[in-house]
């Protein structure tokens, strides 16, 4: 039964986590673009969205992670049959690139706080599908739990993710012109 709650916060975890991610870069995408506004308006804009880009790290992503990991770690230890299974092996590795993803991230709040333009705001649009592509994944390979019918599925996200990237252009070309 134990283990059914720690599932459990674990989703909720994961959920709270993906939220986070999506609303920090989507505070990238505005940030960049507060080059946009009148000069007397940028830097409190910056200084707003810098704000708000530190507390969403520290009080949604950061607490949101340690709860998926530590959910995610005591699974393995009540269950440590998960380490035997091949799917298991790729989501652990999806979730490692997804706690990189979640670490560059601070990197960036901490080139925008210094004033540097790590990417435009088209850039970050494009960065923040990335997790997308990532809650996919860990979701198919949670639920599938097979690699042949993860690969389809993970061919077919990737498919949709070179479509969204073909929408997001043809959109930034009409918004452009």
């Amino acid at each position: 039964m134990a283990l059914f709650y720690i599932k459990a916060f674990h989703i909720i975890g994961a959920v709270a986590w993906f939220a986070g991610l999506f609303y920090l870069v989507r505070m990238f995408v505005y940030h960049a673009e507060a080059d946009q506004k009148p000069e007397h308006l940028r830097q409190p804009f910056k200084e707003q969205f810098g704000l708000m880009e530190w507390r969403a790290y520290k009080i949604i992503c950061n607490p949101a992670m340690m709860l998926t990991w530590a959910c995610g770690l005591t699974m393995t230890i009540l269950n440590p049959a998960y380490w035997q299974m091949g799917w298991f092996h790729v989501k652990f590795s999806t979730i490692i690139l997804l706690t990189v993803y979640h670490l560059w991230c601070k990197r960036i709040i901490v080139k925008l706080e210094k004033g540097e333009k790590p990417y435009d705001s088209f850039q970050f649009r494009l960065l923040n599908e990335l997790p997308t592509i990532f809650l996919v994944s860990i979701v198919l390979l949670g639920v599938l739990k097979d690699m042949l019918d993860f690969l389809y599925a993970f061919g077919g996200v990737m498919l949709f993710g070179v479509v969204l990237f073909m929408f997001a252009k043809a959109y930034k070309k009409r918004r452009e012109g």
